[in-house]
C-alpha cells in the first residue's frame, strides 16, 4: 500500500485554531464582497490582524457597511486588475497569509461582460500571486476559484480535485484558468522560496447579508420580503448548497495547514462542498427557504430564454475530510433556516454585526 501524501490531521477540532491565528497578518482580496465579509468578521473574531483590498460594495445595502466590517480591520478599496494598486497594498500591509476571493462571481453577468470577467479572474490572480512573489512576508496563499472550474459533464457524482479543468461560460472558464495560473506560479516562483499556494473549489454559498444582485437566495429573500412571488429560471438545476460558513472554515483550515511544517504537502487543489444529500435541485432551495420564511411566500417559473447554465454539479470532498478533518455541519435545511432567521432578524431591526458574529458563535459551537 502506498503511503499518504498527507500527515494526519493536527486535531479532529475542525475549528479555527484561535491560538494560530491570534496577532496574524492575514490579507484579503474582496472584503467588501458576501463571503469576504463574513471572513473578515470571523477572522477579527479569532484576533488575526486582517487588511483587505476590493473594489467598493456592490450593492445596497450591503454586508460589509451593514456589519461594520471595515472599522476592525485595515480595508484598501482598489481593483485586482490594477497591477501597481495590488503590489502597493500588499507592500503597505505584508501578509503572513493571503486569501484572495476578489473576483466576477456570477455566470450571467460573464455572459454580458466577457473580457472584464476574464481581466478579474485570470489577470486579477495573476497580478496578486506576482505581488506576493515580491513580498518576503507571506507564507501562504489560498486562492478561492469555483467548483465550476471542472469541466461539466453532467455526471452523477461529485468532481474530485484530480477530474479536468475546463468551462461551457466565460465565469466558468476565468475560473478554469485562475487554477492554472495558481499551479504556474506555486511551480515556478513560490515555491523555491517556502511559499506555500493551495486553491479552495467550493460550490453555491448561502447566508444571511447577501442582498447581491442576480443571485438566486438574495433575489428570494427580496422578493418575499416585499411579499411577492420569486421568479426563477431553471427549478430543476441541481447545485452543492451549503451555509457561507462551512467553505470559509475550510480555508481557514487550508491555511493553517499550509503554514505548518508539512506545508509543502497541502499546496495543491481542495474541494469544500456539502454532503450528497444537500445537492438538491433549485425548487427544494426555493421551497425549503419559503416554508422557513412563511407568510405565504411563493414562487412562479420565469416565461424567459437565459443563457445556457449547468444542469448538474456536485463535488467530491472526500480529501478534505480526510486529510484537513474538515467536513460540513449544517444540513441544507437548517443553512436555509439560518439564512431566513439572519434576514427576518436584520429587517426587524437587529443589528447586522451582531446576527453574523452570533452565527459563527453557533456554528463553531457544532463542533462538539
Amino acid at each position: 500500500m502506498q503511503p499518504s501524501p498527507f500527515p494526519l490531521p493536527r486535531t479532529r477540532d475542525p475549528n479555527p485554531d484561535p491560538a494560530f491565528w491570534a496577532g496574524r497578518r492575514v490579507l484579503v482580496t474582496g472584503q467588501t464582497g458576501f463571503k469576504g465579509a463574513w471572513l473578515c468578521l470571523w477572522l477579527g473574531r479569532l484576533g488575526a490582524r486582517v487588511s483587505g483590498l476590493a473594489l467598493p460594495p456592490e450593492s445596497a445595502p450591503n454586508l460589509f457597511e451593514a456589519a461594520c466590517i471595515g472599522a476592525g480591520m485595515d480595508s484598501h478599496l482598489g481593483d485586482i486588475r490594477d497591477a501597481d494598486a495590488v503590489r502597493a497594498c500588499l507592500a503597505a500591509t505584508a501578509p503572513e497569509i493571503v486569501i484572495h476571493m476578489a473576483a466576477q462571481a456570477l455566470v450571467r453577468a460573464s455572459y454580458r461582460d466577457p473580457l472584464g470577467t476574464y481581466a478579474t479572474n485570470v489577470m486579477g490572480t495573476a497580478h496578486v500571486l506576482d505581488a506576493v512573489r515580491t513580498t518576503p512576508s507571506v507564507r501562504a496563499v489560498v486562492v478561492v476559484t469555483s467548483d465550476k472550474a471542472y469541466e461539466n459533464r453532467e455526471w452523477p457524482y461529485g468532481y474530485r480535485e484530480t477530474e479536468a479543468l475546463g468551462g461551457h461560460d466565460p465565469y466558468s472558464s476565468s475560473k478554469a484558468c485562475a487554477e492554472l495560473v495558481a499551479a504556474a506560479y506555486r511551480n515556478a516562483f513560490l515555491a523555491e522560496r517556502d511559499c506555500r499556494i493551495a486553491t479552495a473549489r467550493a460550490g453555491n454559498v448561502l447566508g444571511g447579508g447577501d442582498w447581491s444582485e442576480d443571485r438566486l437566495v438574495p433575489d428570494i429573500v427580496r422578493a418575499f420580503a416585499r411579499g411577492e412571488s420569486v421568479e426563477i429560471r431553471a427549478p430543476h438545476a441541481t447545485r452543492p448548497w451549503q451555509h457561507v460558513l462551512e467553505p470559509l472554515s475550510g480555508y481557514l483550515r487550508l491555511a493553517e495547514c499550509l503554514v505548518g511544517a508539512d506545508g509543502p504537502r497541502y499546496a495543491e487543489p481542495w474541494n469544500f462542498g456539502p454532503a450528497d444529500e444537500d445537492c438538491r435541485p433549485v425548487a427544494h432551495l426555493v421551497d425549503a427557504l419559503a416554508q422557513a420564511w412563511g407568510a405565504d411566500a411563493l414562487w412562479h417559473l420565469s416565461p424567459a430564454i437565459h443563457p445556457h447554465e449547468a444542469t448538474f454539479l456536485k463535488v467530491d470532498s472526500a480529501k478534505a475530510r480526510t486529510y484537513l478533518a474538515w467536513d460540513r455541519r449544517l444540513r441544507l435545511d437548517a443553512a436555509l433556516a439560518w439564512t431566513a432567521a439572519w434576514h427576518r432578524a436584520e429587517a426587524d431591526g437587529g443589528s447586522a454585526r451582531d446576527l453574523t458574529l452570533a452565527q459563527i458563535e453557533a456554528y463553531e459551537a457544532l463542533s462538539g
